[in-house]
């Protein structure tokens, strides 16, 4: 029938209409058979665009970008600026470098900053005007570098990691001496020795200075009061300056003890020579000092469990002047993050991990109340004009991160750019869907299902299951570059995330639920999840493969010492093996809350992977990184000389140059490689 219909229409059209609809035709079948998947190739052609700021009058809207080279194995980020009403788009600094932070002065008439050009040994202070024409010129000339910049007033403010009796001279003269050394050691008298990727330089502190706009010289503004930012890692969000630029709140250790810091918040009038602690009385950290427009208030957040991250952060505000302090937030059960203040000082909007969904929630600074903006899918950190306007970054399993505004009132969304549209014009990117299904006591578990392109439900796929880090990191409904579902699914696999119990967004209890049994609770939930997959029609229960990462190769070690278990693979990445050598980390899971080894030896054993290893006999494949000091090589290592001692089919992956995350392009594309390859070696992709 449908030959005839195309003979007669064929007969009823002129020559030239004919003409031009076979090759329209023509064009959508080969267009057809152009669309891809999601393919590793495709995640490393992506422009990845980063948190926007708007400019105080909401006429300048810019956003980091970043675009990579993979023949050259490397990266550069450009600022680029947007239209606010989305029609247009252009880059502001130089193709080939890197630059971030960018910051606008009070007056939004400049834009600051941090790049690295030219002779620059690390990354200064640029500024770049923004109603004409001209070249970025540079401010600051720092021996160690900046970061985490601020502007208020007539002043900028930056980080930068310094030796505490030199001056910017000396400072020169030492880095260039540890440059050129030919000693490579290092050496430590305490704690922290290290930081995910980097080993923390025991002689130098990292501080708050200040530099005219104009130029001129710089000023110190934490080292006078003795107390530097925390050591193990530093940014903008460490501390805050008043308007007025009068006062200075900021991030330090309130205690002797280095080995478990209490993160405080200190505040000082710059160049008093005082500081005053405000948040002496709690033991678990205190972060994100802001102060409120108008100078009046500081909002802060505000755990209580020391030792334990994902506790529940409050939003806290304190009275500047009486030193009162208020916590907003505790009738709702999520934790307040990347929050900003509203012009008018009444409220904030931040972007909150809500049930596995990053929102952007309005926040009354009088009462706490708590009002959702946007539904589905990521937002990023909110960033506010004067005129109300907000603009985010939005992403969702489904495309990588984008440029919007967002109407207040309703939610609703205007895309500002227009990347990565050609890229993804030809790409299928399958679908997926949120479930919830019984796990652990019965209880609600919700999951996100992702189908491959093409699914056909009368037809039978393999499973991986996929297995979030963290613990407490709720797989959200984003776009992920290093663990990428819709890219497993692409190779033709049904994927699961299912956000056991542990995961964050859920509230307090469902958190906190797993410690310090790291083990059972989220091993009956992937369990369960796999169960669920198993009675549906369209899963083939003899293709059932599994792995995860960090916390998530954890639970896929502790899978694999399981009596029959249901996997017929395992993949395993930058696993923690060995819960007492993880005392090697700079991270030490337990100790902390829970106490050590050798105070409570019991949770140790019950929960450590290389305990069960008599019970090892599932073909795995290990992934480790030198460079990963979160949880050091050795756990890789020691895992898969196990798995051949015991003569159990496995493969070891060793990156020198990686470290917890595979970063580099090349890397990334292997290493995505690779695991394809050992799932289809163990369960054939593709329907039946």
């Amino acid at each position: 029938m449908k030959k005839v219909g195309i003979v007669l229409m064929c007969l009823l059209m002129p020559a030239a209409s004919m003409a031009a609809e076979q090759i329209k035709s023509t064009q959508s079948v080969q267009k057809a058979a152009q669309n891809t998947t999601l393919s590793v190739d495709v995640l490393w052609k992506l422009s990845r665009i980063g948190n926007p700021i708007i400019s105080p009058n909401g006429e300048f809207i810019i956003a980091p970008v970043t675009q990579y080279d993979v023949p050259e194995d490397k990266g550069a980020t450009q600022l680029w600026l947007f239209d606010k009403d989305g029609k247009g788009q252009r880059p502001i600094t130089a193709k080939g470098l890197r630059a971030s932070e960018p910051t606008f002065s009070p007056d939004g008439k400049t834009l600051a900053f941090v790049s690295k050009r030219d002779k620059d040994e690390a990354g200064q202070v640029y500024l770049l005007p923004m109603d004409k024409a001209g070249e970025a010129q540079r401010v600051t000339e720092v021996s160690g570098g900046v970061k985490g910049i601020k502007w208020v007033g007539d002043n900028i403010y930056f980080i930068s990691n310094v030796f505490p009796n030199k001056n910017w001279d000396e400072m020169s003269v030492q880095l260039k001496a540890n440059k050129d050394t030919k000693v490579s050691a290092h050496q430590w008298n305490a704690l922290p020795f290290s930081s995910f990727d980097h080993w923390i330089d025991e002689d130098r502190e990292a501080h708050v200075f200040s530099i005219p706009a104009k130029g001129g010289d710089i000023a110190a503004i934490t080292q006078p009061l003795n107390k530097q930012l925390p050591r193990s890692s530093q940014s903008s969000g460490n501390y805050d300056i008043s308007p007025d630029g009068k006062l200075i709140a900021f991030n330090s250790n309130g205690w002797d003890n280095q080995v478990d810091p209490k993160i405080d918040i200190f505040m000082a009038t710059i160049g008093s020579g005082k500081v005053e602690n405000l948040t002496a009385k709690n033991e678990a950290p205190d972060t994100n000092p802001t102060f409120s427009p108008d100078g009046k208030t500081l909002a802060f957040t505000r755990q209580l469990i020391h030792g334990f991250y994902a506790d529940t952060a409050n939003l806290v505000l304190l009275d500047v002047k009486k030193r009162s302090e208020k916590v907003i937030t505790t009738d709702w059960d999520r934790s307040v993050a990347r929050f900003s203040w509203t012009v008018n000082n009444k409220g904030f909007y931040a972007a909150i991990d809500d049930a596995a969904t990053r929102r952007i929630f309005h926040i009354s600074a009088k009462n706490g109340k708590v009002k959702p903006i946007t539904k589905q899918t990521n937002f990023g950190a909110p960033a506010i004009a004067n005129d109300g306007t907000i603009v985010a970054a939005n992403d969702s399993f489904l495309y990588p991160a984008r440029l919007v505004k967002i109407n207040p009132k309703n939610g609703k969304t205007t895309r500002l750019d227009s990347f990565n549209d050609d890229v993804l014009a030809d790409v299928d990117m399958g679908t997926y869907e949120s479930v919830t299904y019984k796990g652990y006591n019965d209880e609600d578990v919700q999951m996100w299902v992702h189908y491959p392109p093409g699914f056909d439900k009368s037809k039978k796929y393999p499973l991986m299951m996929l297995i979030h880090g963290g613990p407490h990191s709720a797989i959200s409904d984003g776009f992920h570059y290093r663990w990428n579902a819709q890219t497993f699914a692409s190779w033709g696999y049904v994927t699961a995330w299912p956000n056991f119990h542990g995961s964050n967004s859920f509230g307090q209890d469902y958190t906190d639920s797993i410690n310090p049994d790291w083990k059972n609770k989220s091993l009956e939930d992937v369990f369960k999840a796999t169960d669920w997959f198993k009675a549906k029609d369209w899963i083939d229960n003899e293709r059932l493969v599994a792995g995860g990462a960090s916390y998530g190769g954890y639970l896929s070690s502790i899978i694999l010492g399981q009596k029959d278990q249901p996997f017929n693979a395992l993949f395993i990445h930058a696993a923690v093996y060995n819960m007492y050598s993880q005392m090697a980390a700079d991270f030490s899971v337990h100790s902390t809350r829970f106490g050590d080894y050798w105070d409570n030896p019991e949770i140790y054993k019950s929960i450590s992977p290389h305990y069960g290893a008599e019970n090892f006999d599932t073909p795995t494949l290990v992934v480790h990184g030198q460079l990963d000091y979160r949880v050091p090589v050795g756990q890789g290592f020691e895992l898969f000389r196990t798995l051949q001692t015991k003569g159990i089919e496995s493969r070891m992956i060793y990156f020198p140059d990686e470290n917890h995350w595979i970063m580099k392009p090349n890397n990334s594309i292997y290493w995505y490689n690779e695991v394809e390859k050992w799932m289809n070696q163990h369960a054939e992709p593709g329907a039946k």
